[in-house]
């Protein structure tokens, strides 16, 4: 007989709508979704109610899972660094972008930073008139017309 998944692709738990619990099946799916959750922080109770069953459930179906709470990040930052890199020796140029980019955030985790310092905000994109107009009224003093605008306009340097 053929198993039979619901709308999640969970396969069916014998006697599913009769009296009583059906037993939890911890698929390999469901073990690498425990796993992923871990590596994002969750907690029990959540990632719990993300499969669908009780926390003690949770405990006792995936406690190998569990145990490994504090090397989930680095095992998936460890894997994602790898396929960025993988992709990026077959020929991917937008993973090695998207790997430079995950080495920086690492670097900055490193050091206890959360983000690169942020630049110096610049004004509206003008377009070339309102820009002409600006650079109009500045002269450039540099030169002799420059310095008698200048001059003329009380801003001598």
């Amino acid at each position: 007989m053929s198993e039979i998944f619901d709308l999640f692709g969970d396969p069916v738990p014998e006697g599913w709508g009769k009296r009583g619990r059906p037993q939890h099946i911890a698929t390999a799916a469901n073990r690498n979704k425990v796993n992923m959750l871990l590596a994002l922080g969750w907690n029990n109770e959540r990632i719990a109610r993300a499969l669908s069953i009780t926390p003690p459930t949770l405990r006792k179906n995936y406690f190998r899972e569990l145990k490994f709470r504090d090397e989930a990040r680095d095992r998936l930052d460890a894997r994602t660094a790898m396929l960025f890199w993988t992709q990026f020796e077959g020929g991917s140029s937008a993973a090695g972008k998207a790997f430079r980019k995950f080495v920086e955030q690492n670097d900055l985790m490193l050091y206890g930073q959360t983000s690169r310092p942020q630049a110096e905000e610049k004004g509206p994109k003008l377009g070339k008139k309102e820009q002409a107009l600006i650079d109009a009224r500045q002269p450039d003093t540099g030169s002799t017309l420059g310095d008698l605008m200048a001059r003329r306009q009380g801003t001598s340097h």
